[in-house]
């Protein structure tokens, strides 16, 4: 049986990108650009071919049978348990544990490794820079323990302050947890600094490296960190995969996290006994076929001369920069020593996501919101900001075509600002009745026209400040929106008030306000809306967080006319 043959470059060979784009076929067929690849990364069709290849010659499960498919399978699992070992040049293979991602690795060492070292007063110390999964894991445990938990502080470049993490250190600190990466502001960390500073008092580190391996060569050995965690979909591999290494001596003495076939040594009524690492920690059967994408993924970063890789996406990031920060409005969030892989910002009165739905609209695709760094955001005083991220298949013209295409959108925001006091009332013609934004939107054929609809009519609302308060804010939305009503008890109506600070989702109030105003309780509660929010594609065209949001502004709406029924 022949494996899939793999894409090899020699390392001499010169960067050519379009060639290396003809290998990711989501990438080489679509017109699209596609710049958010900080979430996830495109899937080059050699790591495709050879999990297909599995599931087609070698499908079995592993460590469990004594036949050809079961050896088979094995052999190739521990083959890529192998290859990561040597990517991050761990010491041992059985350093390595298969996770489903950064964030179950670090929930792993929080149940696993906090239950053996961390005790009623001592210290874990995170970042204002990190990911929720680097912060929420270990506020449980220190609730669960008794232990606190410190945030090191940042410079207004965007920095960690190395002065404040400095002081922060002492012989109750148990764990330092740190990105190397800051998946919000691309800042990178001085981790083998910190890490050494850290195992001066006597404290482990753990490195959420999620967003370094794919631009940095990692040396745990050289780092000498205690855990370094990384996920395969941001590393041009499968998701469902992710890698937790460990020092040997802290894995063998750490319990296991969850509990099931495969980790176990033996098992009697009166109690079990468990496999030594890694298997101690992979209960279950694994995602086997992703373990081996992930490894054909390694493979194929490395055929690449890595200094030349490097240099395409430093170049990346510089033009990145230079294009961007002279558009009017435009302001790029943080300024940190060295940065890499992405370009967060901000444009002055449009929220992020408006600004997100319109480069989609236009074939651009990037993140917005607050990228599960909700306390960054906080610290920096936003709701959140657009990121632009890159891999090794962009194209500086693909960057040019962010400048541009935004440079056209913020001309069009700054034209029509002018014209923002216009009311419904006076937009028509001289005693000509305004048609309900309902009827207007059923008489126009596609989404786009209804988006540019509903963003004109949340244009000539004005914003209801004494409305926006915190007693009147709606959760469920990943955009702010208030709501307040008021009930006529002579009439037995209904009158409601909505705002938000995206265009999108306050032109869509604008019609729930139209379907829901001046009705009777019965009549708000039996209103359905499905059905003509499929009949005008509003769901479609919404993400999953919005479509919520959407559901959580008329639950709240039809709730209150409940309480008087």
């Amino acid at each position: 049986m022949h494996e899939p043959e793999r894409h090899k470059r020699a390392p001499a060979q010169p960067f050519a990108i379009e060639t290396l784009r003809s290998d990711f076929p989501l990438i080489s067929a679509s017109p699209d650009c596609y710049l958010d690849n900080a979430a996830t990364t495109q899937k080059p069709l050699c790591v495709l071919d050879v999990m297909d290849h599995y599931y087609r010659h070698s499908n079995a499960n592993v460590h469990r049978a004594a036949h050809r498919l079961s050896r088979e399978a094995t052999a190739a699992f521990e083959a890529a348990r192998q290859t990561v070992q040597q990517f991050i040049n761990a010491a041992h293979s059985d350093e390595i544990v298969w996770t489903r991602g950064t964030t179950e690795g670090i929930n792993l060492v929080a149940y696993s490794f906090g239950q053996l070292a961390i005790g009623p007063g001592d210290e874990i110390i995170t970042t204002t820079l990190e990911h929720h999964a680097n912060i929420v894991p270990w506020q449980l445990l220190a609730q669960r323990c008794g232990a606190t938990l410190k945030v090191v502080p940042l410079t207004q470049e965007g920095d960690l302050d190395q002065t404040a993490y400095t002081a922060l250190l002492n012989s109750r600190t148990k764990l330092v947890a740190l990105s190397h990466v800051s998946n919000a502001l691309g800042t990178v960390n001085p981790i083998a600094d910190m890490i050494q500073q850290a195992h001066a008092v006597g404290a482990k580190v753990l490195i959420d490296g999620a967003q370094a391996v794919s631009h940095f060569q990692i040396d745990v050995q050289a780092l000498d960190c205690d855990f370094y965690l990384f996920s395969g979909h941001k590393l041009y591999g499968p998701t469902g995969i992710g890698v937790l290494y460990g020092k040997q001596q802290l894995l063998q003495q750490m319990p296991p996290w969850q509990t099931g076939g495969e980790m176990i040594e033996r098992v009697t009524f009166a109690g079990s006994t468990f496999q030594a690492p890694p298997f101690r920690f992979e209960a279950g059967t694994p995602n086997i076929a992703a373990a081996i994408g992930l490894a054909e993924a390694i493979h194929y970063l490395n055929g690449f001369d890595f200094s030349q890789r490097q240099a395409h996406e430093r170049q990346l990031l510089a033009h990145a920069l230079e294009r961007l920060m002279p558009l009017p409005g435009l302001r790029i969030i943080g300024h940190p020593l060295e940065r890499v892989g992405l370009v967060p910002f901000v444009v002055d009165g449009i929220h992020s996501f408006d600004l997100g739905t319109l480069l989609d609209q236009q074939g651009i695709a990037l993140r917005t919101g607050h990228h599960c760094t909700q306390p960054l955001h906080q610290h920096l005083g936003l709701e959140g900001t657009l990121r632009a991220s890159f891999a090794l298949y962009n194209r500086v013209e693909e960057i040019d075509r962010l400048a541009d295409t935004l440079g056209e959108l913020l001309q069009h925001y700054s034209n029509t600002a002018t014209q923002s006091g216009i009311s419904r009332k006076t937009s028509s013609p001289e005693g000509q009745q305004q048609q309900p934004l309902l009827q207007q939107l059923l008489q126009l054929d596609h989404w786009q026209a209804r988006y540019r609809l509903l963003m004109k009519s949340a244009q000539i609302q004005p914003e209801i400040m004494e409305l926006r308060r915190q007693q009147h804010l709606l959760s469920g939305c990943s955009s702010n929106v208030w709501l307040t009503y008021h009930y006529d008890p002579v009439t037995n109506n209904l009158y409601y008030q909505l705002d938000s600070d995206t265009r999108i989702i306050k032109g869509i109030s604008m019609l729930l306000l139209e379907l829901f105003n001046g009705k009777n309780p019965r009549d708000v509660v039996s209103i359905e809306l499905q059905p003509l929010f499929q009949q005008l594609g509003l769901e479609k065209h919404l993400s999953v967080s919005r479509n919520n949001g959407l559901h959580a502004i008329i639950d709240a709406i039809q709730e209150t006319a409940r309480r008087y029924l």
